[in-house]
Parts: C-alpha cells; sequence; structure tokens
C-alpha cells in the first residue's frame, strides 16, 4: 500500500484558519484538504441548510416536467413511476409515488423491471404493461437516458415519458417530454453528482415549489435520498452533504414504517453511514437481487408498522441467502483465478454460466480486495454473457470498456462500475481486448492500493474533544472520506493477537516513543503484519479514529490500515 499526503497545504492558510475558527492546527489541515477556507465555508460545512439546495427550476427541463405532471393531475390521467431494481432505483420510485399518492388523487401505479426477464432498464414489455392500465404518463428514475428507441414506442401507445436519470448521456437524448440529468451538455444545474433519487427528490421540490409549499414541508422524504446516496455510493459533497445530513436525521428521529422495522431488528440507537451502507442498503438490494424490486418499494411505503415489519424479515431472509451465494460466487472465482494462472494480469476477468445474476456485482467488488484491479464477473444470460464491472480508484472502467466495443453487445454505468453484455461467442476475444486496454492505460498509482494521508497525528492529539470535532466532519462517504492519518515510532505494549473465525485480523494497543498515551487498535486483514510489531519493535502506522460501544461503554480506538516499520 502507499501512503500518500492528501494535499500539501500552504503553512499561512493553515495559520488563518486557525485562528478564525480557533481549532487546532490538524482540524485547520483537515478543513482546507475539503476545500474550506474561511468561517462562513465552515459553517455551511458544519451546518447544513436546506436553504443551500439549489433551486431546481436550474436543471434543464425541469418546468416541462412539472408542466407535464400537473396536466396529468389537472385531467385525472393514470400515470406509473419506474425505476431500477437497486436501492436508488427502489427509493426512487417510493419517493415520488408516495409524492404523488399524498398530494393528487390520481391513479399511481409503480413498475420495477425483473432483473432476470426484463434486465436493467426501460423494457418494451413494462411499457406494453402501462399501456394495458391505460396509462398516459411514465416517470423513469435512476434510469432511461439511453432508452431512446423505448421513448419512441411508448410514444406509438400514446404514453409521454419524463426521464431522470443521473448516468452518463450518449450523443444522442431520448425524444421524452423531458429529460432531467444534470450530465446533460445542456444542463446548466450547479452540482452533477446527485444520485436517480436526488434527482426524484428535485422533481418533488419543484412540484412542492408550484404547490406552495416549502421545502421543508418535504422533509420527510429525505431518509430515501439518504439511504440512495450511501448505497449508490455517489460523492457526499455539496448538495449531496446537505440532502445526506437531514435524511440522516429523519431516519433517527422519524422513520418511514419500512425503514423503522428494518432499524428495530439491528439494536443500534443510532444510525450512521455505516449502518445505511453495511446493514440496511444490503437488505433493500436483496429484494432485486434474489427476487423482486417490488418487495423494497412495498416496504419503503407501507405506512402500517406490523405490515412493514412482515416485508422487513423476508428481505431479511433474501438477504442472508444472498450472503450465502455471494460468498460462495467468490471462493469459486478466487479459484478461477488461481487455476487459470492469471494473478498477475492487469485485469480480473471470470465467468461462470452457474453463478447467480444478483450476486456478482458483489463478487467483483469482493474480489478487488483480494486482486486490486479492474474486474469484470459473468455470468449467462439465454445466449450472452451479462457481466458487472467494478473498478480501483483512478481509473475509469466504463471508458476501458467502451474501447472495446467491437466485442461488446451493450454497456453503461459510471466511472467505476458499470453493467456490460457480450455474446457468449466474444467473449475471448472481449476478454483479451480488455487486458490489453487496461494495461496499457491504466497507471501505476491507479493500480496499487493507496492510503490517502490526511496528516501525521500524535497519540496525545487524539482526546475525547478531537474526535467530537471529528464526528462533525461526517456524513463520511466519497469527496469527504474518513480522515486517515500517520503516526509514527509506535510500539505494541505486548499483547498483539491474531483474531477472526479465520484468523485474518489483528488486534493489539500501541503506544508512541516519548508517550504515556496508549490506544487499542484493530487491523482488519492485517494478520500477516503481526511479525511487524513483535518484540516491541517499532514501526508507523496508518489508520483511522473510531469509537469502540462494549458494554455501555465508550473507549476510542484506532482502526489500522496498514503497518510498516
Amino acid at each position: 500500500m502507499i501512503w500518500e499526503l492528501e494535499k500539501k497545504q500552504d503553512e499561512a492558510k493553515i495559520k488563518k484558519l486557525q485562528e478564525e475558527l480557533h481549532v487546532s492546527r490538524l482540524v485547520s489541515v483537515l478543513l482546507l484538504n475539503r476545500n474550506i477556507d474561511s468561517f462562513d465555508k465552515a459553517k455551511g460545512f458544519f451546518r447544513p441548510s436546506l436553504d443551500d439546495l439549489h433551486d431546481p427550476f436550474l436543471m434543464q427541463d425541469m418546468q416541462q416536467a412539472v408542466d407535464r405532471i400537473q396536466k396529468a393531475i389537472n385531467d385525472n390521467e393514470n400515470i406509473l413511476v419506474f425505476g431500477d431494481y437497486d436501492v436508488d432505483g427502489t427509493t426512487s420510485v417510493s419517493l415520488v409515488s408516495s409524492f404523488l399518492n399524498n398530494h393528487t388523487k390520481n391513479n399511481v401505479l409503480t413498475y420495477i423491471p425483473d432483473r432476470y426477464k426484463e434486465g436493467y432498464g426501460i423494457s418494451t414489455k413494462s411499457i406494453d404493461y402501462a399501456a394495458s392500465k391505460e396509462i398516459n404518463l411514465i416517470i423513469a428514475l435512476d434510469c432511461g437516458i439511453q432508452a431512446v428507441n423505448k421513448v419512441e414506442y411508448a410514444k406509438e401507445k400514446n404514453i409521454d415519458f419524463i426521464i431522470c436519470d443521473h448516468h452518463r448521456p450518449s450523443k444522442e437524448i431520448p425524444k421524452a417530454i423531458a429529460v432531467l440529468n444534470p450530465l446533460r451538455e445542456d444542463c446548466q444545474y450547479p452540482y452533477k453528482e446527485l444520485c436517480g433519487c436526488g434527482i426524484g427528490f428535485k422533481l418533488i421540490q419543484a412540484l412542492s415549489d408550484i404547490m406552495g409549499e416549502t421545502t421543508g414541508s418535504i422533509k420527510e422524504y429525505l431518509d430515501l435520498v439518504a439511504l440512495a446516496i450511501v448505497a449508490d455510493i455517489v460523492s457526499l459533497t455539496g448538495e449531496n452533504r446537505i440532502l445526506c445530513y437531514y435524511g440522516l436525521q429523519q431516519i433517527n428521529q422519524s422513520p418511514r414504517p419500512g425503514l423503522k422495522a428494518i432499524i428495530e431488528t439491528l439494536d443500534k440507537d443510532n444510525i450512521t453511514i455505516n449502518e445505511l451502507g453495511f446493514y440496511i442498503g444490503p437488505r433493500i438490494n436483496a429484494a432485486g437481487r434474489m427476487e423482486s424490486g417490488n418487495i423494497a418499494v412495498e416496504l419503503l411505503i407501507e405506512k402500517d408498522l406490523g405490515k412493514a415489519s412482515g416485508l422487513a424479515e423476508k428481505l431479511n431472509q433474501l438477504n442472508i441467502e444472498r450472503r450465502v451465494l455471494d460468498k460462495e460466487t467468490t471462493q469459486d472465482a478466487l479459484k478461477q483465478i488461481k487455476k487459470f494462472k492469471n494473478e498477475t494480469s492487469h485485469t480480473t476477468v471470470v465467468c461462470n454460466p452457474e453463478w447467480h445474476k444478483g450476486v456478482i456485482g458483489i463478487a467483483a467488488s469482493k474480489l478487488i480486495e483480494t486482486y486490486y484491479r479492474p474486474t469484470i464477473v459473468f455470468t449467462a444470460s439465454d445466449d450472452l454473457f451479462v457481466g458487472s464491472a467494478r473498478s480501483v480508484t483512478g481509473f475509469n472502467i466504463h471508458d476501458a470498456i467502451g474501447k472495446c466495443k467491437e466485442y461488446v453487445e451493450q454497456y453503461g454505468g459510471h466511472k467505476y462500475a458499470a453493467g456490460i453484455k457480450v455474446k457468449k461467442s466474444k467473449y475471448k476475444q472481449f476478454k483479451d481486448k480488455f487486458e490489453e486496454v487496461v494495461g496499457n492505460t491504466i497507471s501505476k498509482e491507479a493500480a496499487t492500493k493507496k492510503a490517502a494521508i490526511e496528516g501525521e497525528i500524535q497519540l496525545e492529539e487524539i482526546t475525547p474533544k478531537f474526535y467530537r470535532i471529528l464526528k462533525q466532519f461526517a456524513p463520511f462517504g466519497p469527496g469527504n472520506k474518513t480522515p486517515i492519518f500517520s503516526a509514527n515510532n509506535l510500539r505494541d505494549t505486548g499483547y498483539a493477537k491474531v483474531v477472526g473465525s479465520d484468523n485474518t485480523h489483528l488486534r493489539f494497543s500501541l503506544t508512541q516513543q516519548n508517550s504515556s498515551a496508549i490506544y487499542n487498535a484493530i487491523g482488519f486483514g492485517l494478520a500477516n503484519k503481526y511479525p511487524n510489531i513483535l518484540n516491541k519493535k517499532l514501526f508507523n502506522a496508518a489508520f483511522t479514529v473510531d469509537q469502540n460501544d462494549w458494554n455501555g461503554k465508550q473507549k476510542l480506538q484506532l482502526k489500522v490500515m496498514d503497518i510498516k516499520n
């Protein structure tokens, strides 16, 4: 692992901000690393305000979208709210359909495509379903930016489309009534990092505005937006930070019954980003992965806690099944990598027609933990191999797949995650070409795990007061990552041991040369570093500062990422 200093900050700026905010030098550095260089910016960062959300009508086509929905309301048209089967899609559908049901008397239906029968995005089947229900308007969320032909097909059936998507557009934009996507070249909306549910929120913000309501009146929907932001791993800067901040408040103070039902099974007093990412998000995702995303929507729009509890238990069981399949797929893929001796490749591309389509994306992420390189995991679907691609920091896997498009039937996604379809007969050619493209374009830095160090710290600086300030930097995520610190001349106090069911973790306590401070530490996956700290050898460590809650007692601990002598 390469240790890199996040940024080299100017000493004069550090001192100026220190004096202006009355904070320590290290806190000043942390703020400057996040481009916060004044009292006003710091106030906005530590005290996010809904008043700082951008005007939704700055988004290209927002007025057209609002006008068409108003027409539908006035003419009592049937409306279909359509979305992807993942967390971002199901929360988007739940958000917009709930808002419309709470503000109109229209017949509002929801539709989540079947991952296995229809695949990702708008399908002919879904449009035929809409026609059979006499739907005049479809609002598509978290998908649709590539659905040029499907929108034309819908027009033939007198069905209008409003598309709310955050995926990168192609040159041709679907000829829908409105296409809300900040990534459109002609869109002047100031913030480009919204997830699908975030764009859905901007739509209801615009609708509430013309209905004479304030943004505060739609705070209740922000629990869904926060969940989507975390699950879709979008940037936690700017507007997303505000939305997530208030969404977490909503979840902890007054969660909707569906989320409350899940939270009650977690035995957690306070829901943070971690709980959303590791416990709640996977349960919502399990619906679309294992059975149907409609179950997730049912849960998230349910108003009766008793019924919600039953749905939450169903999702919990599906998630348990998903975890078993995920583990089996990952282990099988690791064996395949070793069997075909591609451990030294620039890429990981593996395929098994028997793998469950719902877990290949998770398996791809897990493989990167072992082999840190761009990864695609394929399984079979009819006459095609379908794959989930995941990348490493600093490498655009979406663009890399694009350079292999002569062997690709369909692909789409983001810089770090994409979906792909390849004809079985062209799989080997694609695999070779992808290896060649990545080998020629990936930098040495991108191919190596990195710890972006925000600053060196002395153990004596890690006080309860410092941790209280650190917590105010949350919510953490892309663009505002949990600060990683380094400390030198450390020594184990003599109680280090390898722990975990598979003996892969390292638990120890450490102190610093010429210091009386002692901290407990845990290094997940660092059992191989045990010899580095034996016999009170001096070492350096990269770590985050965390709080361990045990038997009602709270104690600061260090989560160690790497150890070097």
